[in-house]
């Protein structure tokens, strides 16, 4: 039974991620310039994924018998703020907002790794686990180059 139940909370854990990291690429959006529509289309596919795979996350808790938490996190919110505070002093700069979306998926990353570090779900729970693991290093790995070249 604690076996279940640390599974739910990691996995919800993962659903509040995935809500964090929707709002904050929706926000992101919002503090770029009429000149990034590159970035906002990227922002809006990595807002898609995480809402695939927020119902990925919700049907595996469903599946283990649990109810879903399909809030915020406080440190997500926070973080949002950070971003409206550093927008403010940096004029929607492309570089500091792609290097505060990493900061986000870097969190992201870590949420995952500590997740499948676990080894508490069944096969098929763990293989939507690692898929979904797998496109947020992606993300992740796209969002860092972008700020290594941005000026």
């Amino acid at each position: 039974m604690e076996t279940i139940e640390k599974s739910v909370e990691i996995l919800n854990d993962l659903i509040q991620i995935n809500n964090d990291r929707i709002n904050g690429f929706e926000h992101a959006s919002k503090q770029l310039s009429a000149d990034d529509q590159d970035l906002r289309n990227l922002f809006t596919l990595f807002a898609k994924d995480s809402r695939t795979n927020v119902q990925e996350l919700i049907a595996a808790v469903a599946l283990m018998g649990e109810k879903p938490d399909i809030g915020n996190t406080v440190t997500g919110t926070l973080h949002r703020t950070w971003l409206d505070v550093k927008a403010t002093f940096t004029g929607h700069n492309r570089k500091s907002i792609l290097q505060e979306c990493e900061r986000g998926e870097d969190a992201i990353k870590k949420a995952y790794r500590d997740a499948l570090a676990e080894n508490a779900y069944p096969d098929d729970i763990a293989a939507v686990l690692a898929d979904q693991q797998a496109k947020v290093n992606e993300g992740h790995d796209k969002i860092k180059a972008l700020r290594d070249s941005a000026v």
